[in-house]
């Protein structure tokens, strides 16, 4: 079959469109699968934002459980002035009543500065500093039982959280005398403070 000019012309046309045509769905083939990486990309994105929310909303439903199932023992230690800053103002007063009271012969006390507690073995606070002021006690007494008494009028009437570590006692002189026995006593009021506060 031979091709003649006029027959060419004719052609020319009908190449061209083919040719327009070729390039056009080229084209879209090109575009489509750049549409179709994107939205991949797009759909991962959402994905992961799905999932990092899911997981904010476990946190968050958590974090309301233990608030409702521990709602009791915060807002007793809010009262106690066990959360908050340190209330060494509260303890000498509380101190100086038990002093009024005369559950013992007489007691001197110091509290040092407050420092940060890490408990043996280590507890996680969540969001709360644990500190410790510590508080050394020498205490006159007439027999053992005004020490028991002491302290538990101590924990009864004090607002704060003081753990006792220990006592040693030791006699003083003959059991005719005022005060035949002395108490050295160390433990220390506890304090606990949210991170977050200001």
């Amino acid at each position: 079959m031979s091709f003649s000019k006029t027959d060419l012309q004719i052609l020319k046309w009908g190449l061209g469109a083919l040719t327009l045509s070729i390039a056009l769905a080229v084209g879209l083939i090109s575009w489509s699968e750049d549409y179709l990486a994107q939205s991949l990309k797009n759909r991962e994105a959402a994905q992961r934002q799905l999932t990092e929310a899911r997981a904010q909303l476990l946190s968050v439903q958590s974090d309301q459980e233990n608030m409702s199932a521990y709602a009791l023992e915060y807002n007793a230690l809010l009262e106690q002035k066990v959360i908050g800053s340190e209330q060494r103002l509260d303890w000498m007063e509380g101190l100086e009543k038990l002093r009024q009271q005369g559950k013992v012969l007489d007691f001197k006390y110091t509290i040092s500065p407050q420092q940060s507690y890490t408990p043996k073995p280590p507890l996680d606070a969540g969001n709360f500093q644990l500190s410790r002021s510590i508080m050394t006690l020498q205490i006159d007494l007439l027999h053992e039982e005004q020490l028991l008494h002491f302290f538990s009028n101590l924990n009864n009437q004090i607002n704060g959280w003081f753990m006792l570590d220990g006592c040693s006692i030791s006699r003083t002189g003959a059991a005719n005398e005022l005060a035949p026995l002395k108490a050295e006593c160390t433990g220390g009021w506890f304090t606990m403070k949210n991170k977050s506060a200001p």
